[in-house]
Parts: structure tokens; C-alpha cells; sequence
């Protein structure tokens, strides 16, 4: 069974650049463009992780983490946020929220892969 991954990121660019990455790692792809658009496609992605940006329209990755982790289904789904930004602020502030882990942008492609493997323990 391969690991389920809810990408999301505004840039669709950079939501191509994911799905390819992941797809190839023999991962299932779930992409969406903003945090509500990721929380609409939840149920249906049921992911085993979600891979979010920080700085979107309509919902940010911060009301994102905030928003499934004050949910009941997908609470304890590990959640990395993948973005340009490196302020320790930041950092701080997603972790406070529930984020998992960080990842700056432009990303190496194996160290994604194995990011998301060890925090998904697959």
C-alpha cells in the first residue's frame, strides 16, 4: 500500500513539480490550491500526510494546521509544511500549531522523499 499525500500549494507550478516528485516515489497525489481547497478534499484524500505551503489565498498553511488539528478525523495526521520562508518566528509558530515538520523551498527531491517516509514511519 502506498502512502497517501495531500499536496498543497498555490503555485501550480509548484503543485506539478510535487505530484511528479511524489508520484514517481510510488506515492498516491492529492493536490490542492489553498487550505480550503485542501480541507475540501480531505475526506476524500484521506491522507496519510499533508504536504502544505505557508502563504496561500482563501486560507494560509497556518488555518490549515489549525484547522485539522481542531478536527476529529485527520488530527493526528503528520503535517510538513514545505515553503520559501526560514524565519525561526515561522518555524515556531507552525510547530505551535501542529505542524510536524519543515521544509524550505526549493526542495531536494530525496530528501523529500525521505522526509515524508520517516515521518509517515513507512
Amino acid at each position: 500500500m502506498s502512502l497517501r499525500i495531500l499536496a498543497v500549494d498555490d503555485s501550480l507550478t509548484m503543485r506539478e513539480m510535487l505530484r511528479q516528485t511524489l508520484t514517481e516515489a510510488g506515492f498516491q497525489v492529492v493536490l490542492a490550491e489553498d487550505g480550503l481547497d485542501a480541507l475540501e478534499r480531505l475526506p476524500g484524500a484521506e491522507p496519510d500526510l499533508i504536504l502544505t505551503d505557508l502563504n496561500m489565498p482563501k486560507m494560509d498553511g497556518f488555518g490549515l494546521i489549525d484547522a485539522v488539528r481542531n478536527g476529529d478525523l485527520y488530527a493526528r495526521v503528520p503535517i510538513l509544511v514545505l515553503t520559501t520562508e526560514s524565519a525561526a518566528t515561522l518555524k515556531d509558530r507552525a510547530r505551535t500549531a501542529g505542524a510536524t515538520g519543515w521544509i524550505t523551498k526549493p526542495f531536494d527531491e530525496q530528501s523529500l522523499v525521505s522526509t515524508i517516509r520517516r515521518v509517515a514511519a513507512v
